[in-house]
């Protein structure tokens, strides 16, 4: 119950014998996720150890940035190995051919043994990051950053998972996954160079590619295809969600999210602007003030010792009055 998946079906074609194995979800996956979340806290260690923590010796980075590279390090192997393992799903069963195929035939109750596996996993990893926060010992001030992308990523996650829409969010974390691999392949170059910042801008427009993406097929899907569907309505037991309030929610989190991740990349580019133009300017030395020469009076006299002087130091000579 901890290793294999759960709740397997298997449907016959009445032409022919072959047999077709689908799977659903249910209480019993819970088993299962607690499982792969420990492998998961495994393979994390084993990478810390064989890995990052070598490099870390080698670059003699401060400790700031040495959590930054140690995050950076993970999420890029995990998000590589998520794009890849997911396009290759989405290969097989050509979803992006067709895109009707994320609300015709709603609900998706069944889901083949693949893409139960890939959520499954998803879920996991996710969940493990949460005590990996304190085994890592990652900063006070990086908590909070890390611990909201956690929540969002088991949230979207699961919500794709228990209602049914593992099409929808199968197709839409593949892309977000390569954007992220893209940023953080190039924040690891970046620390031991901090000259290497040309790949970012490539990382800057696909994220903005993906953000339209996500935010046109989530629209497309709850806006029209799923409000037009056949069989509308509620029921647990079929894994039927196609009711108003249920799109609404589920439009306006994938909306807040991504208008919420655009807020943060705006910032962060005005940061970045900003530290450019700051570094151009050059800094513009206090000038000194001259001492003012003092202009000494002509014909005035100075006096040491009682006796008038002139400016070279001789005593002047008292004219003779001549003779009428």
């Amino acid at each position: 119950m901890f290793v294999a998946l759960q709740y397997n079906v298997t449907y016959t074609i009445d032409d022919s014998s072959e047999q077709f194995d689908f799977y659903d979800y249910g209480p019993k996956d819970i088993a299962t996720i607690s499982f792969y979340m420990l492998v998961a806290i495994k393979v994390h260690a084993v990478i810390q150890e064989c890995i990052l923590d070598k490099i870390n010796r080698c670059l003699q980075l401060s400790k700031p940035e040495q959590s930054k590279f140690n995050e950076s390090g993970q999420l890029a192997l995990f998000y590589l190995f998520s794009f890849i393992w997911g396009a290759s799903i989405l290969n097989a069963e050509e979803f992006p051919m067709n895109l009707t195929s994320f609300w015709k035939d709603y609900p998706f109750s069944r889901m083949l043994f693949q893409e139960k596996l890939f959520y499954i996993c998803q879920i996991a990893y996710w969940l493990h990051a949460l005590p990996e926060l304190y085994f890592q010992r990652v900063q006070k001030e990086d908590i909070p950053r890390q611990l909201c992308y956690i929540c969002l990523y088991i949230t979207h996650i699961s919500g794709a998972y228990i209602l049914n829409l593992q099409h929808l969010g199968l197709f839409l974390v593949v892309p977000h996954y390569l954007v992220e691999f893209i940023f953080h392949a190039l924040r690891l170059f970046y620390f031991p160079d901090e000259n290497m910042q040309k790949g970012f801008i490539i990382w800057a427009l696909l994220f903005i590619m993906v953000r339209l993406l996500t935010l046109t097929l989530s629209v497309l899907t709850f806006g029209f295809g799923l409000a037009r569907a056949e069989n509308p309505g509620f029921s647990i037991a079929d894994g039927n969600f196609n009711i108003l309030p249920v799109r609404i929610g589920c439009l306006g989190a994938v909306c807040l999210t991504q208008t919420w991740m655009m807020w943060k990349f705006v910032n962060f580019q005005l940061k970045k602007w900003r530290e450019h133009v700051k570094d151009q300017i050059p800094e513009k030395k206090p000038a000194n003030p001259k001492k003012k020469r003092t202009k000494k009076e002509p014909g005035k006299a100075n006096f040491a010792n009682g006796t008038a002087k002139t400016e070279d130091g001789a005593s002047p000579r008292t004219r003779k009055s001549k003779p009428v």
